[in-house]
């Protein structure tokens, strides 16, 4: 997990038994041990539990976190609904390894799982509510589509994404934590309505900012988007998919 590579003037890490690249949970390594911190001392750890609030979780739900990082919002979710069943993804090993800690700390059971967005581990209709908390300004737009692609694949019908990332209605990013950690050029797609345009590319319906604000780190919007409710045909196929689930 040393190995480091320099691809268009941008910090990426290589994961191990992968020629991959991600960008850290944090933008660089060294920002990881004060970024929960940080967050909380900036407003952000509000921020993700308002998003919570609009994704009407309830208790037989399966949730995954995309992104999950530090593990700070699947730990609100554990902690707020200790009955689900919760999944935190990342590619990031330094980040899960501190996620894990805090969790045994916390003494809640979470699934975390080292993996990349766009090719999620999970079969079919597998969850009902996916989450994404500071994450998507991380991938470039052929890994958006295919992020969302993928979601819109694990969520079952009728189920929903709910993100949170930096964006807004204007086209341009600002605010100077968001840039000194992320670089403008990875938020641009974050502005000016595109997030919703990749969610409606993904086939994801009804995509919608629900709301957005001005915080120290710069603009940040909430989104929401569903997977297609099943017809009839879909849903005696999807009924199979559950069967075969349990």
């Amino acid at each position: 997990m040393n190995s480091v590579s320099i691809v268009a003037h941008r910090r990426v890490k290589t994961m191990a038994k992968s020629p991959r690249t991600y960008i850290p949970a944090a933008g660089h390594d060294w920002w990881l041990p004060l970024y929960d911190p940080i967050s909380k001392l900036l407003g952000l750890d509000a921020a993700r539990r308002a998003l919570l609030e609009q994704a009407a979780i309830r208790p037989n739900h399966r949730v995954l976190d995309i992104g999950c990082g530090t593990g700070s919002l699947i730990m609100l979710i554990k902690r707020l609904h200790p009955d689900l069943d919760v999944v935190g993804l990342d590619p990031d090993p330094k980040a899960l390894a501190r996620a894990r800690r805090k969790a045994e700390r916390a003494a809640v059971s979470i699934k975390f799982q080292q993996a990349f967005s766009d090719e999620l581990p999970y079969p079919d209709a597998s969850f009902d509510r996916v989450f994404s908390s500071f994450m998507f300004h991380h991938l470039a737009p052929d890994e958006k589509e295919q992020t969302l692609g993928e979601i819109r694949r694990v969520l079952k019908p009728g189920g929903s994404l709910h993100m949170l990332d930096f964006g807004g209605p204007d086209s341009n990013p600002h605010g100077f934590f968001a840039r000194f950690l992320h670089f403008g050029h990875r938020l641009k797609d974050n502005f000016g309505g595109r997030i919703l345009t990749f969610m409606s590319q993904a086939g994801l319906e009804n995509p919608k900012e629900v709301n957005h604000r001005t915080t120290l780190f710069g603009p940040i919007a909430y989104y929401r988007a569903s997977a297609p409710t099943a017809k009839a045909g879909e849903k005696r196929s999807y009924e199979k998919v559950c069967h075969r689930l349990q």
